[in-house]
């Protein structure tokens, strides 16, 4: 005759010991969850399908008016900045060296670090213009 617990394996005969370690759990199932059925979906055409797209688009505007937009606006004036760069100009760099640009080339530009001490960087590298004054009292 079936038996469903035999098949649930929590009996294992007559005679046979009993684990009780956890009452109510079957060993079969402890790590499976149980399906159950669902209820049926919305009918269709329930849901209107302008508002499903809604969230994706707010997500993007969110996106770019929080992320793209500022950072886009950052590298703008870094590349104004790097191209209005002359001779004289104090500069600090991304290594946080900071110098005097005396010579201007297309791709690298050589900054004095200290008297008579120039080092050759690539214009990409410089962060910010400093004001006159800035390097001799640093």
């Amino acid at each position: 005759m079936y038996n469903s617990r035999l098949c649930a394996g929590t009996d294992h005969g007559p005679g046979a010991p009993q684990d009780n370690r956890y009452p109510g759990i079957d060993s079969m199932n402890f790590f499976i969850d149980s399906a159950y059925a669902q209820a049926a979906g919305a009918p269709a055409g329930g849901q209107n399908p302008l508002g499903a797209l809604l969230v994706p688009v707010v997500l993007l505007a969110v996106f770019y008016f929080l992320l793209i937009r500022p950072q886009n606006k950052r590298a703008k004036e870094q590349r104004e900045m790097i191209a209005k760069l002359a001779v004289g100009d104090e500069i600090a760099t991304a290594g946080g060296i900071l110098g005097k640009v005396v010579e201007i080339g297309d791709q690298f530009l050589t900054v004095e670090i200290a008297s008579g001490v120039n080092v050759k960087l690539q214009r990409w590298q410089v962060t910010t213009v400093l004001p006159k004054g800035t390097v001799k009292n640093a």
